[in-house]
């Protein structure tokens, strides 16, 4: 049954990381509605996110019961973002996670502490350039050319790239308390987020995988948009 969709962006990037994905949504007669943020950029950056996310969302789509389908770092903000849908009286209809981190619902946890759990490696990378003053993401138009091969696709996700800093990464993320409190499932489309997947199986969701990469939104839409149609069906 088609649903009332709504694509939360990473807090790294901007909108253009769906790529035409909405568009691929709406032909399979879903509704569709894309926040987007660009200026949390002050702590605490998790309340401004979550703030200015439900705030368009209760513009564009105050009365409908969506799924909250958030990508990479929306992940862990989800929950808050459900709650506040649940405050102004319009609760979710579930929830997606699209290759993207899990809120951790036993304690309040950081980004960094997120990443470790999802990539021990990459994240003592990460936590000693950022160490060093250092930002990320820095991708280069080089790093992204393997798996988005059109240079225009590229140069709109770089153009929304929102590089971090070691305060962004360290803050601390509430836990969310009586969640879920709707359906969730997971679709992962690369292997930096099989632990995750894992994880998700174990709490009992429904679990899809992809062969695919992290931007699949921008290469494969129509594929993608199928694969979020079926997960979606029953909710």
């Amino acid at each position: 049954m088609p649903q009332a969709l709504a694509l939360v962006h990473s807090p790294l990037t901007s909108a253009a990381a769906w790529g035409s994905l909405p568009d691929s949504l709406r032909e399979l007669g879903h509704r569709v509605v894309v926040p987007e943020v660009l200026d949390d950029d002050a702590p605490p950056f998790a309340s401004h996110y979550v703030a200015r996310t439900a705030q368009q969302l209760h513009e564009s789509a105050p009365t409908d019961h969506l799924v909250l389908v958030g990508h990479s770092g929306a992940g862990p903000l989800l929950p808050q973002l459900g709650f506040a849908r649940q405050s102004s009286g319009v609760p979710v209809a579930g929830y997606l996670f699209l290759d993207a981190m899990l809120p951790r619902t036993l304690r309040a946890t950081t980004r960094l502490e997120l990443l470790e759990s999802d990539d021990p490696v990459f994240a003592a990378e990460l936590a000693l350039s950022l160490g060093r003053g250092e930002r990320f993401p820095n991708w280069t138009d080089r790093d992204l050319a393997a798996i988005v091969p059109d240079a225009g696709d590229r140069a709109l996700l770089l153009s929304g790239v929102r590089p971090r800093g070691l305060d962004f990464f360290t803050e601390e993320l509430p836990s969310p308390l009586d969640w879920p409190d709707a359906p969730v499932s997971y679709l992962t489309l690369s292997d930096t987020y099989e632990r995750t997947a894992h994880t998700a199986e174990l709490r009992g969701w429904d679990v899809t995988r992809l062969e695919g990469h992290h931007f699949f939104a921008l290469t494969h839409p129509a594929e993608l948009a199928q694969a979020i149609d079926e997960l979606v069906a029953d909710y």
